[in-house]
């Protein structure tokens, strides 16, 4: 298992692991950075001043409450929903294509897609808020047209790795689908 550091489009650390099965086996998972208490404190005390002079103003002991209510389940539904630690991408080439997403409380988001349904992968670039970013993407293949694309499905959109460390998956990827187009040609 090979680790190396990059950064994501924002400019946070971002690691990507690289792990090797077989020979048309890898995984590649980005972790991004874990919740920072910092942060974490920082949006508690504002919530919780506010509910405090709310509190002084108006005497009533139910803001106070309703603020840590507030915090506590809003803390909850991003943990859960939002904040993703991991995002993996596993090629297996006899197989197909696994996108696994990690959330911080735990929960697992996996979507499988069947290798006969892969066209492509391709690194992609967008403009967003005056910014060219760049993003990996699986092409799928269109079942009424062999040469079209049916769907075009995004990959680690919540880390947003930066072009170097897209490169470096990309290679892995392309290797994988090209032994997976050589090997039926030979036998």
């Amino acid at each position: 298992m090979e680790e190396r550091r990059y950064r994501s489009a924002s400019g946070a650390p971002i690691a990507l692991r690289r792990r090797q099965h077989s020979a048309s086996c890898r995984e590649l998972a980005v972790r991004c950075p874990r919740l920072q208490l910092r942060s974490l404190s920082a949006v508690t005390s504002a919530v919780w001043l506010a509910a405090y002079g709310l509190f002084v103003l108006s005497e009533n002991s139910m803001v106070l409450s309703s603020a840590i209510f507030i915090t506590l389940i809003g803390l909850i539904i991003y943990l859960h929903f939002v904040k993703i630690d991991q995002e993996s991408l596993l090629v297996i080439g006899s197989l197909g294509i696994q996108v696994t997403s990690s959330y911080a409380s735990g929960k697992e988001s996996t979507t499988f897609i069947e290798m006969g349904q892969v066209k492509d992968v391709v690194i992609n670039e967008a403009i967003h808020m005056q910014k060219v970013i760049y993003y990996l993407c699986i092409l799928l293949q269109d079942p009424g047209d062999p040469q079209g694309v049916s769907e075009v499905v995004p990959l680690f959109q919540s880390s947003k790795p930066r072009l170097d460390c897209l490169i470096e998956v990309y290679k892995s990827c392309q290797e994988i689908l090209e032994q997976r187009k050589t090997v039926p040609q030979s036998s």
